[in-house]
C-alpha cells in the first residue's frame, strides 16, 4: 500500500478554455481574480480592450488596452480569436497566448461577454466549459454596480440597461450560478472545474495508464 505522503499520479490531459461570464456587477471578475488565487493551475485570459482604463487596473495584467485603430488592426489580421463590441467599447482575446497555454496544457480562464462566448463555441466546442453567473435579484445588481463606486451614472444606467439582454443568452451556457452569496458561488465554479478536468476525453493520458494497467503484473 502507498503512502498518503506519496505524490500524486499526474496524467497527462488537454486544457480547458474556462469561460466565465455575467452581467456587469454579478461577480464574474470577483470570482475570476478568486480562482486565479486559489488555483495554480489556471492562467487568465488578458483580453485587448478600446475602452478607457480605469484607476485600479493595471496595463497588461487586467487588459491591454489599444485604441479603436489599434484593434482593427488585430482584428483584420486574424489575430483575435473572438472579439465584441460592449457598451460602446471593443473587447477581445489575443490567439496567440491562448494557442500556447493550450498547447503546454494549461487551462484558460475568461472573463468575457455572451458575445466572445459564443465565438469561441463556435471554433472550440470541445475545449469551451462556460459558466454564466445570475445576480440574485436586479435591485441588488445596481447597488453592487454603485458600490464599486468606478462608473459614472451614466455609464452604470447604460450597464442596467444592458444587463437584462445579457441574461437572455442564459440558455447557451454550460453552467448557472447563482452568486446571492459569494462563498457558495466560488465553491460551485471550483466543483465545476474539478469535474471538467476529470473528463475522459479531456484525458489523452489514460491511454498510456490504462494500458499499463492491463499490462500490469502484480506478482
Amino acid at each position: 500500500m502507498k503512502s498518503a505522503t506519496a505524490s500524486p499520479i499526474r496524467i497527462a490531459r488537454r486544457g480547458l478554455m474556462l469561460v466565465i461570464s455575467s452581467p456587469s456587477g454579478a461577480g464574474k471578475s470577483t470570482i475570476a481574480r478568486n480562482l486565479l488565487e486559489a488555483d495554480p493551475e489556471l492562467t487568465i485570459s488578458v483580453s485587448v480592450t478600446t475602452r478607457a482604463k480605469r484607476s485600479s487596473e493595471i496595463e497588461g495584467r487586467h487588459y491591454h488596452f489599444k485604441t479603436v485603430r489599434e484593434f482593427e488592426a488585430l482584428r483584420a489580421t486574424d489575430s483575435l480569436l473572438e472579439w465584441a463590441e460592449v457598451h460602446g467599447n471593443f473587447y477581445g482575446t489575443p490567439r496567440d497566448a491562448v494557442e500556447a497555454a493550450m498547447a503546454d496544457g494549461r487551462d484558460m480562464l475568461f472573463d468575457i461577454d455572451w458575445q466572445g462566448a459564443q465565438q469561441l463555441q463556435e471554433k472550440m466546442a470541445g475545449d469551451v466549459v462556460s459558466i454564466f453567473i445570475l445576480p440574485p435579484s436586479m435591485a441588488e445588481l445596481q447597488s453592487r454596480l454603485h458600490r464599486r463606486a468606478e462608473d459614472t451614472e451614466e455609464v452604470i444606467a447604460t450597464r442596467l440597461a444592458n444587463s437584462r439582454a445579457e441574461i437572455e443568452h442564459w440558455r447557451e451556457y454550460d453552467y448557472i450560478v447563482l452568486n446571492d452569496d459569494l462563498d457558495r458561488a466560488f465553491s460551485s465554479v471550483r466543483a465545476i472545474i474539478e469535474a471538467e478536468r476529470l473528463r475522459r476525453d479531456r484525458r489523452p493520458g489514460l491511454f498510456e495508464f490504462v494500458n499499463g494497467l492491463l499490462t500490469e503484473n502484480p506478482f
